[in-house]
Parts: structure tokens; sequence; C-alpha cells
């Protein structure tokens, strides 16, 4: 007997409301209901939809050919013939489906470059982030080792030897870098791949994969320290620097005499200054351990801020303010001014190291000095028992260091 074909009419299809399968034949169905399959073959809320049903390799399966409010029933028919052509010759067109929509996304990602990907990525992720040295981190890493290689590429096409490009150069020299690029680039590809950009392995990821073609970090380099000064030579250096002007000579007179962190100075504000009693209280958000830090401020350190308030402009809140309006100095003020003083081989933050090593030649308490370099305490009974900050203690501590620093004997 021949099979019925068209046995619904637009007006039929109209005043279908009861739910339910209204067959159309050729394995047509208009379904009616909460649990109408979309064209994404996923159910809908609500109303009518689409569906073909087929047999293939002996399975019976169903694909959605959209809701009714977008398909018409002649539309529908063309789509549920195509399909079964597609039966007939042995394909499976729920799998031809999701072929086509992966090659089209395929298709789409090569407009996806890598730097657009991780530019995205930075974008969405900065405001989870602690602090905005972290995403400067991000693009400055990104900028000098991964774009010049990949930037341009698209995130479909990277492979294991694009990564490789990237990394053999600096993995035996710049070690703790290189490990931060690999890592960046991983998740810059994860994220490329939730969004369909891209398909397969990660190219970039360590275990199972780079752990055979790169060696252990450890067993390549010594750890990086940041360039640091002698401390026997700290004082002749402060003297040099005392001759320096403008803010970011005034910041590193003061990340010196404080033995703060770069960003927390950069960041620092007026309102942070109390004066009175001689504090500059650092707020968790600006703190690598994230808690808030109390520093004592020595005569020396206020004479900076002294300074920095008679070139205040506008009542501005950053101390030492950038050439933006409203914007602190940048992450490289500091490191620019060393080299303008012909000391390349110095980094701000390695001043901190100095303090440390200071500390350490000259018999200073250890727990005192790694407070005031605001260290987390490792062991968990020492520091279930220091709950103090050792402000008291700390303040004595950073009066001896200024002593030295200009150079006088203790």
């Amino acid at each position: 007997m021949a099979r019925i074909m068209e046995k619904l009419s637009p007006v039929a299809v109209r005043n279908a409301n009861k739910p339910g399968m209204y067959g159309d034949g050729g394995g047509l169905w208009l379904h009616v209901g909460p649990n109408a399959i979309g064209p994404d073959g996923k159910p809908t809320k609500t109303g009518k939809s689409w569906v073909f049903r087929y047999m293939i390799d002996g399975r019976a399966r169903e694909m959605g050919l959209g809701p009714l409010h977008t398909i018409s029933l002649a539309q529908a028919r063309d789509l549920a013939r195509s399909a079964r052509q597609q039966v007939l010759q042995g394909d499976d067109p729920l799998e031809a489906k999701h072929t086509d929509r992966q090659a089209r996304r395929r298709e789409a990602a090569k407009a996806i470059t890598f730097r657009a990907c991780a530019e995205r990525y930075i974008a969405a992720n900065r405001p989870a982030w602690a602090n905005e040295k972290h995403a400067s981190q991000w693009e400055n890493t990104l900028s000098t080792y991964v774009f010049p290689v990949i930037g341009a590429l698209s995130v479909g096409e990277i492979d294991t030897g694009h990564i490789t490009k990237i990394l053999q150069p600096i993995w035996t020299v710049k070690s703790e870098t290189a490990s931060r690029v690999r890592g960046r680039i991983e998740v810059v590809l994860n994220y490329a791949a939730v969004h369909g950009w891209r398909t397969g392995e990660n190219p970039a990821r360590w275990r199972g994969h780079l752990e055979n073609v790169l060696p252990k970090k450890s067993k390549v380099a010594k750890v990086e320290h940041h360039a640091a000064l002698p401390w026997q030579e700290i004082g002749p250096f402060m003297t040099r620097l005392n001759m320096e002007k403008g803010a970011s000579a005034l910041a590193l007179r003061f990340a010196i005499l404080t033995a703060a962190r770069t960003g927390e100075v950069i960041g620092a504000k007026w309102e942070e200054i109390d004066r009175v009693n001689k504090i500059w209280t650092v707020p968790g958000e600006r703190m690598k351990a994230g808690r808030e830090h109390r520093v004592p401020l020595t005569e020396a350190a206020l004479a900076v801020l002294d300074v920095a308030e008679g070139l205040r402009l506008d009542e501005a809140d950053y101390v030492f303010p950038g050439a933006k309006k409203d914007a602190p100095l940048s992450n490289m003020a500091m490191l620019t001014l060393l080299r303008r003083m012909k000391r390349d081989d110095l980094t701000a933050h390695g001043f901190r190291s100095t303090f440390r090593d200071w500390a350490a030649e000259t018999g200073q308490p250890a727990d005192i000095a790694e407070a005031a370099l605001a260290h987390v305490v490792g062991n968990k009974t020492v520091a279930a028992y220091q709950r103090g900050d050792l402000l008291n203690r700390r303040r004595k501590l950073m009066q001896d260091w200024a002593t030295f620093c200009a150079g006088k004997k203790e």
C-alpha cells in the first residue's frame, strides 16, 4: 500500500492545540506541547514544532526541524524530503547537521585571531582579578612573547609547533616567565574551545603533552630573582636618588623607605595616609596576600610625602600621579627612572631584597622583617599566635633602615 503523504492542512496545523504528535506522512510530525523539539534538538518550553522521525542502521531517531512560527508547513515538508533523501543514501541527517554546524564554527573561527581571543578573555576576567597589575602582566607577557608568533593566527589553527616556537627560546633562560606564558596560552585556548572557536586537544597543556617535549622547569634554570642592590651600597644610591626630580623618583624613594611593593606604592592614595599616627594603611585589595597592611612612616618617608603634597594638583587622589589625569604612575615608571640613572642592573622590586638582606646581616629579628615585607607566615602554629601586625616593633626597624639609607650609623 502506498504511503499516505501530506495529511495535514494549514488549517489543521493552525487548529492543532491539544498536546500530542500530528503526522503529516513521510516521517514528518507536528509536535504540540511543552516538550516540542526545537531546531537545536532540545525541547522548547511551549508551542508547536516540526519533527522528522526516521530509522538509520536499525535505530529510531528524531530530528527537530524548527518551530511552527518560523518554519511553515510547506518548508517543513521540504526539509523532511531532503532528510529522507539523506536516509535513502545511507546518511544520518542528524550527524550531517552536526557536521555542518561544526564546519560553520570552524569557518567562523578563522575570523577569531589569538590576539582577539586573548583580549576578550582579559576583558571578561579583569573585574574578577585582584588588581590592575595582574591584567597588565597578562597583556605584557602576551605582547612580548606570544602575539609576535601567533597573534594574527586563528585560534583554530594553533598547534604544538606554534607553542614550542614560543617557549623554546625562553624555556631554559627565563623558566618562570616561560611557565607563566605557557599557562596563559593554555587558558586562552581553553576559553576559545568553550566558545566553539577551536576543537581538539589543547596544544599548550603540560601534563601528558608538553612535558614530553620540554624539560621540567626545576631541571633547567635557577629561580629568577629581581635584580637587587647590595645592602652595603644603599646609602650612596639614596644620595644619588635624592638628586632626581619628579613623581617617579619620589615613588622609588618612598618604596625603598617603606620596603613596599611597586603596586602598593604607585596605587597609594592620600586618604590612606595618617600623618597624626604616622601610618600608611594599604587596603587588602591592593595587597598580594589580600589583607590590609599598616606601614609605619619614618620622618624620611614623611619628608617624601611632604614634597609629593607640594606637587599635588587639584586635590588629586593619588600620592604619585601619572601623566594621565586621575591615574597613578605606570608600572614601568620606576624602572624607566633606574635606566635613566644608568642602573639597568636593578629593579624597583629588588630593593625589598636589599632591605631583607640588610635586616639579616645586621641581626634584625626575622619575624619583624618578614612582617615589614607583608609576607604571610608559612608556619600555621606561629601564625596562630602571631595575630597582631607587630606595628610598634616594625616602627623601630623601619627607623633603623631609614637611618642606614641616609648613610648614618645606627
